[in-house]
């Protein structure tokens, strides 16, 4: 949350002249109602049902890029389907500059919290490592303007597919 998944991963299509789509805009666009009245009306396990089915149907997608939602992660499942069907590009940031990032949004659910950053840190310990054990590639967005990131990451998964094992051997 707050990683830069969207305003990099947009970046990234460009430059490597993908299809993007962000799972939680998909997800508002194919059912008519905003991510909060998703959980509003069927919790946290309703929408999660909803992403894991999104993200099987745009997974199967050829030539895109796809910017989850910062818990897609905790679904085994999911994690299964991001590392059976392209490069994982993990976003890290800082819980700082989360906060700042973050400061005026009202519209993430699990970050409507008296104390944000509490909420944030509990979020990163459970997920943070499961990100880091799904990437392939890591990128720290704590520092790095929108532009100079979204090169970077773009140069590292052209690097990532053309190093991969069926180009390694001929």
């Amino acid at each position: 949350m707050g990683s830069g998944k969207t305003t990099i991963g947009k970046r990234v299509s460009r430059i490597l002249n993908l299809d993007f789509y962000d799972c939680d805009q998909e997800l508002e666009r194919q059912t008519g109602a905003s991510v909060n009245l998703i959980f509003d009306i069927e919790g946290e396990a309703g929408f999660r049902l909803r992403e894991t089915r999104l993200l099987k149907e745009l997974s199967r997608k050829k030539a895109s890029l796809i910017s989850t939602g910062g818990g897609v992660v905790c679904e085994n499942e999911n994690r299964r389907i991001l590392r059976s069907r392209g490069c994982v590009v993990y976003l890290r940031t800082s819980i700082d500059n989360q906060l700042i990032r973050l400061s005026q949004d009202k519209t993430r659910p699990l970050l409507q919290a008296d104390d944000k950053k509490k909420r944030l840190q509990s979020l990163a310990e459970v997920r943070n490592p499961l990100y880091a054990a799904t990437a392939d590639l890591t990128f720290d967005t704590s520092d790095q303007g929108v532009y100079l990131a979204a090169k970077a990451i773009a140069s590292a998964i052209l690097d990532h597919f053309n190093s991969g094992p069926s180009n390694a051997d001929g």
